[in-house]
């Protein structure tokens, strides 16, 4: 049997758009709910094998439910614009892979799509309806299926209606469901019902009687009383809800299967499409040989491969003459080659080859890399490092431009910044992405075992994108006012990062293996102690086990029950603190198990055999704040909650002969608010060094200062910083285990007391809504399209954002200028003392015994003079033979 599936347009557009976060193209275009669309199609299209698809989308315009009764859907609110706009973008999508859509104007989706499925059973097709609208399950038959897609986290799931799936879960079949409607009413289409009966009374009565006519002919009999007696009196009112839930299955559009056919929906169009929407993940469904030539004019016909010396000798020549070139290094776990490009038109490849050796290569590069007269343009300078970092090169910093950096600073939401990428965005060109070009994943190919050809278009597509970058966005950084941002904090960082990874931190190896036996061995008490309040053994790392501990046996209070059980979520645990002695230990057991999992035992693997020491990766562009991140391991998430958690810092030691010397930014954010705010009250309190949190606490809970209680300081203190990421009352109140009333009233007596910051928060919530972006002290730029969303969680979490990220991205522009100045300094005098770890607002030198006086004094005077503000940088500084003893 052929098969035809219908999609309710709207409705699928809906629900993708409020089950996935806001995304945005390059050009500012929402794109979410097409994206959420589209995965939601092809998976029901992956799983149906239709031949047939037709969407059917709603028109503009009332429709004859509406002449039948005005005031029908009159309760909705306007479509947000976010969603509106994609409306249109999800019909060109459609067209381009040549699937059927289908309006009629008067009618509903709905009508349509009851119309043609219709018409499909009549013709022995197979049909199958997508839409998150629970109406078209009068629709079902033995043939025509309903599936209803539902967002559950880690993907969507799907319900399936056929007739005997509908008696089963509502207890009607389909032509009755219909009637219950006509009953119960609908509050989403402003159906009125019959007042007083709910979905339940509705199910009963037409399980009974089969349709409202008849149950009104029985009415004397009809159960409860009073809905009989409602139903009495709006008899009329129900028939009309009925007709009204009624979907029509006589439109007049017809069943075009030729126009519905499915054949090529991933064709050369669609797939322009979905690059330009940035869609890369669907790009995998394309497994046509996209030729490129004919969609830009990026011409690889001048991508050239040069393999003799001679050739290799004029190309250097050439450079020489020019201001600006694009070097790319090429390889993988070792160098393969360069390629150079230095003009709009031609780009090169140059392989190690028998004529052209690898020490040619190496010392060209080294040669470039020193140049001081030309700009050096490169994509992700820190990695290219990595393929030669054994060679002995040295690089001029100041000559290189980061396509990589530059475009992260243009768009620091993005999580990815590759060639193609930066093509689409930049250029509006076309090209192949690396996936497309070497596959992913397991199937990736190394590129020392592709052709030729491919190799060298690999190469080339890469220079010529990042040559041809290089002017829009050196101007887009002008006119952005970020130059100074890119060229004096961003670039010279990357200097600054490399060395710290090359270096590494060591770790005591014995250490470690004593400090996961000893967590084990906590593991082990705890599990017994668990076990002992439950009276039973159980899988505490199970959610289900555990939840039936706690809300069965033990009956501690919960919410409800769910299909999957009961929560469990540390946020969950936490409520229930003082109502069990079992919910600390159950705290304390998960805290020591992810340790032992992540640190103890993964610390292991990450330890470098040739020096004992760990090399983390440090990355300028994967947070929207600016901060830097620390991954492979990540170092700036090392426990600090638990005595037992803040003890791995142990086994971070320095070298023989060495100390650590840690500093590290006192209230760095507060300061910057003080700063920001201009508030006196704040500037004063550092200036004379007083204690802020115990001001605050004075201020907020008109306490005398010296008679501000322990936990009166303790609530000012999350005040204080709560006020720093925008706090709602709510989340203050959750923080404090006080009620929202109390927690509104903190806030509001903070606000009085300082003023200025109240007046500093809302100009920056206002001018980031005019300007679509926060920026920081340095001009480091957040764009926030959630202030411009209709849902309120969604603009209030840009509020909150736009609160917070002059404050944080200021923060992580000053510690990356402090970075600078103390590696600069180190370097300048010569030291033997290095930087090797940055972790927020904290610095860690691995200092020789013989400059650590002269490490302290280098270390308070850059950081307290990387910016100047209205209130002293204060710093902390304390030496120790381990990471711990630091702190």
């Amino acid at each position: 049997m052929s098969k035809i599936l219908l999609v309710d347009g709207h409705s699928i557009l809906n629900r993708a758009f409020y089950g996935l976060p806001l995304l945005t193209n390059n050009e500012g275009l929402h794109t979410n709910a097409v994206y959420g669309f589209l995965n939601i199609l092809f998976k029901i299209l992956d799983e149906e094998k239709s031949e047939y698809a037709i969407v059917a989308f709603d028109v503009s315009q009332p429709t004859f439910r509406h002449e039948m009764f005005e005031e029908y859907k009159g309760t909705r609110k306007g479509m947000p614009d976010e969603l509106r706009e994609q409306v249109p973008i999800i019909k060109e999508v459609l067209k381009t892979m040549g699937v059927n859509i289908l309006e009629c104007p008067g009618f509903e989706a709905d009508d349509i799509i009851g119309t043609i499925a219709a018409k499909g059973e009549e013709k022995g097709l197979e049909v199958s309806i997508l839409s998150g609208d629970r109406d078209l399950l009068q629709l079902a038959t033995d043939v025509v299926k309903i599936r209803i897609p539902k967002t559950k986290k880690g993907g969507t799931e799907i319900e399936n209606y056929n007739s005997e799936e509908v008696l089963a879960k509502y207890e009607v079949n389909p032509k009755e469901y219909i009637d219950v409607k006509g009953l119960m009413g609908d509050p989403s289409d402003n159906i009125p019902g019959v007042p007083g009966i709910g979905e339940k009374t509705a199910v009963k009565i037409i399980k009974e009687y089969k349709s409202i006519e008849n149950a009104y002919e029985n009415i004397d009999k009809v159960k409860p009383a009073r809905a009989a007696n409602n139903l009495k009196e709006f008899y009329d009112q129900a028939l009309l809800s009925k007709k009204l839930a009624t979907i029509k299955v006589d439109c007049d559009v017809d069943l075009d299967l030729e126009c519905s056919k499915l054949s090529n929906l991933f064709n050369e169009e669609t797939y322009k499409l979905f690059k330009r929407l940035e869609f890369k993940t669907l790009l995998t469904r394309f497994n046509f040989e996209v030729d490129y030539n004919n969609l830009k004019d990026l011409n690889k016909d001048n991508f050239n491969c040069i393999k003799n010396s001679d050739d290799f000798k004029n190309i250097k020549k050439a450079i020489c003459e020019q201001e600006v070139i694009s070097i790319t290094l090429i390889g993988q776990d070792s160098l393969l080659g360069i390629s150079l490009c230095y003009g709009e038109e031609s780009a090169y490849y140059i392989p190690i080859s028998l004529d052209i050796s690898e020490d040619d290569i190496i010392c060209y590069i080294n040669e470039l890399f020193l140049q001081d007269n030309k700009k050096i343009v490169v994509h992700n300078l820190k990695k290219q490092l990595q393929l030669v970092k054994n060679k002995g090169i040295q690089f001029n910093i100041h000559s290189f431009f980061d396509t990589h950096l530059a475009a992260y600073l243009c768009n620091p939401s993005k999580e990815t910044y590759n060639y193609d990428e930066l093509a689409n965005e930049f250029l509006s060109l076309l090209v192949p992405s690396e996936e497309e070009l070497l596959g992913k994943g397991r199937t990736k190919k190394l590129l020392n075992t592709i052709l030729e050809d491919d190799l060298v278009n690999f190469a080339c597509y890469q220079t010529s994108i990042f040559y041809k970058a290089y002017e829009v966005l050196n101007s887009k950084l002008e006119t952005e006012k970020m130059k100074e941002l890119f060229y004096n904090i961003e670039m010279p960082l990357v200097e600054v990062l490399y060395e710290m990874e090359q270096l590494g931190i060591k770790i005591d190896s014995n250490a470690l293996k004593e400090y996961g036996n000893r967590l084990l061995e906590r593991i082990t008490e705890l599990e017994e102690e668990i076990f002992n309040l439950a009276g039973e053994t159980f899988n505490i790392n199970s959610p289900k086990q555990l939840g039936e501990i706690l809300f069965e046996k033990l009956e501690l209070p919960t919410a409800k029950k769910t299909k999957t059980g009961y929560s469990t979520a540390q946020d969950v645990l936490e409520k229930l603190v003082d109502k069990h002695p079992i919910i600390n230990l159950i705290t304390e057991y998960r805290h020591l198990v992810k340790l032992k999992s992540t640190y103890a035992d993964g610390l292991f693997d990450c330890i470098c055999q040739e020096d004992n020491r760990i090399h983390s990766q440090f990355n300028q562009t994967i947070t929207a704040t600016g901060r830097i991140s620390s991954t492979e391991p990540n170092l700036q998430n090392i426990p600090i909650k638990l005595e037992l958690g803040r003890e791995i810092r142990k086994v971070f030691v320095p070298e023989e002969g060495y100390s650590f010397v840690d500093a590290d930014y006192s209230q760095i954010e507060l300061r910057l608010l003080a700063h920001l705010s201009q508030d006196d009250k704040l500037i004063d309190a550092y200036k004379n060094n007083q204690d802020i949190h115990r001001l605050t606490a004075s201020q907020v809970f008109h306490t005398p200062f010296e008679e501000v209680t322990s936990l009166q300081r303790s609530n000012a203190k999350a005040v204080n910083f709560g006020i720093v990421y925008g706090i709602s009352a709510f989340g203050l109140s959750q923080d404090l285990n006080i009620t929202r009333k109390e927690a509104d009233t903190y806030i509001n007596n903070y606000f009085d007391k300082y003023p200025s910051v109240k007046i500093f928060l809302e100009n920056t919530i206002r001018l980031a809504k005019e300007r679509g972006f926060a920026v920081t002290m340095f001009n480091r730029r957040r764009l926030i399209p959630e202030l411009q969303s209709k849902n309120f969680m969604q603009r209030s979490f840009g509020e909150r954002v736009a609160m917070n990220s002059p404050i944080q991205g200021s923060a992580a522009d000053i510690i990356k200028i402090a970075m600078i100045k103390v590696h600069n300094k180190l370097k300048e005098l010569n030291l033997k003392s290095r930087l090797i770890l940055q972790v927020h607002d904290e610095l860690l030198i691995e200092a020789h015994n013989s400059e650590i006086e002269q490490v302290k004094t280098i270390l308070i005077s850059e950081m307290e003079r990387a910016v100047e503000l209205s209130v002293p940088l204060d710093i902390d500084v304390n030496v120790g033979k381990s990471w711990y003893e630091t702190k």
